[in-house]
C-alpha cells in the first residue's frame, strides 16, 4: 500500500476514523519543528526513538531522512561502511499503532524512503540482501498494538481473547565488522523505569543512568548470538 504526498500531507483520513481512534495526523511542518528542539539526536546514527502512535509515519519517515544525511556525511566514501551504518539508522526507529492498515502504510514509507535516499547517496540499488534486512528491521521494529496497554492488537497475529506483550528487538551494532547482537524486551518491562520501581527478589537492582536518575538494569526475553546484519532474517 502507497500514499500520495497529497495524502500523506491531510491531517485527517475520515471524521469516523476521527471518532473511532482520535486519529489526527501532525503535519510534516510541524514535525520538523518538534524534531528540531531536538535536532542532535535527529542526526545522530545510533540515537533510538520510539514514536508510541505512528500514524503512517509522519515522525519516523523524517527521523529517517535526517539519519540518513547523517549517515551520507559520515559515510559516503565507503559503501560497506554506508550499508552498515544504514541499517542501524533503521533499527534505532520503533514505532506502535493501534491501526493495521497505518502499520502497512508506515513500514512501506520507511522502506520507500530508505531506497530512494539509498539510491540518491550510493547512485545505485540497495543489494537484494540489504534490502532484505531493512524490511526485517522494519517488521521487527514498527508493531501493531496499543501503546496504552502495551499489548499487540489481536488482528495482527491472530491471537483470540487479548493481544500479547509488544515486545521490541535490540539490536546492537559491534564495530564496522557487521555484526549485531539482537535482545527482545518486553515495552512494559522497559518503562517501568519511568517510575523507579523498587527492585523485586532476583532482579538485578538499581544503577545510575547517565542524568544521575536510577534506572533499571532490564532483563531481556530473550537473546540470540552475535549475527551478520544481512543475515538477522535467518535467525528469526
Amino acid at each position: 500500500m502507497t500514499v500520495t504526498n497529497d495524502e500523506q500531507e491531510r491531517q485527517v483520513v475520515s471524521k469516523q476514523r476521527v471518532a473511532d481512534h482520535g486519529e489526527v495526523y501532525t503535519a510534516k511542518r510541524e514535525v520538523n519543528a518538534m524534531l528540531d528542539l531536538v535536532k542532535e539526536e535527529t542526526e545522530r546514527i545510533d540515537s533510538r526513538f520510539l514514536e508510541p502512535a505512528c500514524g503512517t509515519g509522519n515522525f519516523l519517515v523524517e527521523i529517517l531522512n535526517r539519519k540518513m544525511e547523517a549517515v551520507h556525511r559520515k559515510h559516503a566514501k565507503n559503501r560497506h561502511e554506508y550499508d552498515l551504518a544504514s541499517a542501524q539508522a533503521v533499527s534505532s526507529m520503533y514505532g506502535v499503532e493501534l491501526l493495521p492498515d497505518n502499520v502497512d502504510i508506515c513500514r512501506n514509507r520507511l522502506l520507500d524512503q530508505y531506497l530512494d535516499t539509498y539510491q540518491q547517496h550510493q547512485h545505485a540499488e540497495a543489494t537484494s540482501e540489504l534490502t532484505r534486512c531493512i524490511r526485517f528491521l522494519l517488521k521487527k521494529n514498527i508493531l501493531c498494538g496499543d501503546a496504552l496497554t502495551m499489548l499487540t492488537e489481536p488482528p495482527l497475529r491472530g491471537e483470540v481473547g487479548g493481544g500479547l506483550p509488544i515486545t521490541f528487538c535490540e539490536w546492537t551494532f559491534i564495530g564496522m565488522d557487521g555484526k549485531v547482537k539482537r535482545r527482545d524486551f518486553e515495552l512494559a518491562e522497559l518503562l517501568r523505569n519511568v517510575e523507579y520501581d523498587k527492585p523485586k527478589p532476583g532482579e538485578e537492582g538499581l544503577l545510575f543512568a547517565d542524568t544521575g536518575e536510577p534506572t533499571f538494569v532490564h532483563l531481556p526475553k530473550r537473546e540470540y548470538p552475535l549475527t551478520d546484519y544481512l543475515k538477522l532474517p535467518d535467525y528469526e
